[in-house]
């Protein structure tokens, strides 16, 4: 047995821009079903595992959403923005559903995996500065990546701002064996622009720069730009494991 729930309340919950209103109204028109059978009022307690069709859509419920979103440039990680595209703008009709909004930020230009989701009390997990949950980024230089460049991040560094210098927690840089303008760098905070500063307080720029994995959680491979995908809460998990740094 699932939980009980008011059948307009479920209805709403799972359907975007649906309000308990219009559930009335389906119900009026006698276009919900709960076990094969119609439905006359809308106030009616209901099982969240009941067999719920609204009209003609079979309502699953799931108390929230996660999704993946490869994140292309030129999007912001907002739920609404007067002059920039958003990244709600690229989940489908059928993830949509209201409350949903970006667990983290990407800069505009950056690439990479994004979390939507509804659930607050993950987002403030990962979010937490406690939590220290690890970003991973794929980075493409201006010039050359320095051998001393490892120990220095892993150090953790002093970086400038708009509000003077601050202090960044160790962080794990790997240069690549095939490119020398190239490398993976982990975080374990999220300061503003942080992977940008950093490069720039050791002379060097950010051409391009893409995340590919939040926690243990990687980005899909097969998931191309503007392309996303719901994840199971078991690889949401995944999202706050920690690791030692």
């Amino acid at each position: 047995m699932g939980e009980k729930m008011r059948l307009d309340r479920l209805v709403a919950s799972q359907l975007y821009g649906v309000s308990r209103a219009d559930v009335k109204k389906l119900c009026l028109k006698k276009k919900i079903s709960v076990n094969g059978r119609l439905i006359a009022r809308s106030d009616i307690k209901v099982d969240t595992d009941d067999e719920i069709y609204a009209d003609g859509k079979r309502i699953v419920y799931k108390k929230y959403i996660y999704i993946m979103l490869n994140k292309p440039q030129g999007f912001v990680c907002s739920t609404k923005d007067g002059q920039s595209r958003t990244v709600l703008e690229l989940v489908p009709p059928e993830l949509m559903r209201s409350g949903l909004f970006p667990a983290g930020r990407l800069d505009k230009d950056t690439e990479g995996f994004v979390l939507l989701t509804d659930d607050g009390e993950l987002s403030h997990s990962m979010l937490s500065p406690k939590s220290h949950v690890p970003k991973t980024y794929f980075v493409r230089l201006e010039k050359p990546w320095q051998e001393g460049y490892k120990r220095i991040m892993a150090e953790g560094m002093t970086i400038s701002g708009d509000n003077g210098k601050e202090k960044c927690l160790p962080a794990e840089f790997t240069g690549s064996a095939e490119d020398p303008c190239e490398c993976t760098l982990v975080l374990h905070e999220g300061k503003f622009h942080q992977v940008k500063r950093m490069f720039g307080e050791l002379g060097n720029k950010v051409i391009f720069l893409r995340r590919t994995a939040i926690g243990d959680l990687p980005l899909d491979e097969d998931l191309a730009p503007g392309e996303c995908l719901e994840i199971m809460h078991k690889d949401v998990e995944s999202l706050l494991t920690r690791k030692s740094f």
